[in-house]
């Protein structure tokens, strides 16, 4: 296990910056995800790390020990790709075992001018059934991958790297090839590996649920940069900015344009047909933007019909026409219009309405966020 550190990282291809000034701590056994949209520079922060690309400045240290001018193959760093890279005229023994078997060791007790040793036949045997047990694979270890499915082989490319046994994992994306249903089913592979093996682990995706279910912390990036970083709920319910509020929660959270308003000693949002009341006691951060324009924020979830609504407060409830209905078993999802704004909508399927009709709604607002409309910055 190690400690990864990037102190201010940047990596320029000619005039394109596509990583700039990261910066970031990932405890020793911790579960580290990066997430953002395709071209962020999530892939190619995973790489400078690797040693796969260099870094054009900052520095980048593994237990403490500087390894931007170090080789791949001597930073004891393991990584699964995307595509499994399998070879297809071994069997899964030999996938799994073939890095064992092409590695050097330092020669134990001969001196430095020593040649280097192999690894003992039984010590990569141990080593490749001890992977394959723990990923269920035993069975498979006769057979080509020609002969295994997507699960299966993803299986396979994981064994190869933890046969290693490396510092640190490194995971590119390692599940975008599978099916749904198998990808939530290798999450909690993955998630529950973490937990056998407690090494420290940096994964890859754009996809926020593999995030949130994956990650003990999560690097939301956009545009090379870091946006945030924080444990999944936090992200969730502490967003910094306009981008990872967007980007965090599936649907997405709802984002409408309002003016700050102040009348009678309260805080309302004036959204043109209608109006909203800031709850008094998360009031104080919006005051100062009276008479300026903002973005609220408000998920679906917290949105509800208003015979479900518990303790409304006052000035949060308006009528909307629903647009599009579309039942989800365990919720209903709605798409309304209210004044001249679309808002999507998270309810309980008990919910009775049909799709044009209208429907009082409540918004919880003391679940609302509020963000400075230029730069993006939460403000609630």
């Amino acid at each position: 296990m190690a400690r990864v550190d990037l102190v201010d990282v940047e990596k320029r291809y000619g005039d394109f910056v596509a990583v700039d000034g990261f910066n970031l701590k990932v405890r020793d056994g911790e579960f580290v995800v990066l997430v953002g949209p395709s071209g962020c520079g999530k892939t190619t922060t995973l790489r400078m790390v690797a040693g796969l690309e260099d870094a054009t400045s900052g520095e980048i240290r593994i237990d403490g020990e500087l390894v931007n001018d170090m080789p791949p193959k001597d930073r004891d760093v393991a990584m699964v790709f995307q595509s499994y890279a399998l070879y297809p005229h071994m069997n899964v023994f030999d996938n799994m075992a073939f890095s064992l078997k092409m590695r050097r060791f330092p020669a134990e007790g001969a001196g430095e001018r020593a040649p280097p040793r192999r690894m003992s036949r039984d010590e990569i045997g141990r080593r490749v059934h001890e992977a394959a047990r723990l990923l269920g694979i035993e069975d498979q270890l006769t057979k080509k991958p020609a002969q295994l499915s997507g699960g299966q082989r993803q299986r396979v490319a994981l064994g190869r790297a933890i046969v290693r046994h490396p510092r640190v994992f490194l995971f590119d994306e390692p599940l975008s090839n599978l099916d749904a249903k198998l990808r939530v089913a290798m999450r909690a592979e993955l998630a529950k590996l973490h937990q056998v093996l407690r090494t420290t682990m940096l994964y890859v995706t754009h996809d926020q649920a593999e995030a949130m279910t994956l990650g003990e912390r999560v690097v939301v990036m956009d545009k090379g940069i870091v946006q945030q970083v924080d444990d999944p709920q936090a992200l969730y319910d502490r967003p910094t900015n306009l981008f990872v509020a967007g980007f965090i929660g599936s649907p997405a959270m709802n984002f409408l344009e309002a003016t700050v308003v102040v009348r009678d000693g309260g805080l309302f949002l004036d959204f043109g047909t209608f109006r909203l009341e800031v709850p008094s006691e998360i009031a104080g951060p919006a005051r100062p933007h009276a008479d300026r324009t903002v973005v609220f924020g408000i998920r679906p979830e917290d949105i509800y019909d208003r015979l479900f609504a518990q303790m409304m407060r006052p000035n949060a409830a308006v009528t909307g026409r629903v647009d599009v209905k579309e039942p989800m078993g365990s919720d209903l999802f709605l798409y309304l219009t209210v004044g001249d704004r679309t808002i999507h909508a998270r309810m309980s399927p008990s919910t009775k309405v049909e799709v044009r009709g209208s429907l009082d709604i409540y918004f919880d607002m003391g679940r609302m966020h509020l963000f400075e409309k230029d730069s993006g910055r939460a403000i609630i």
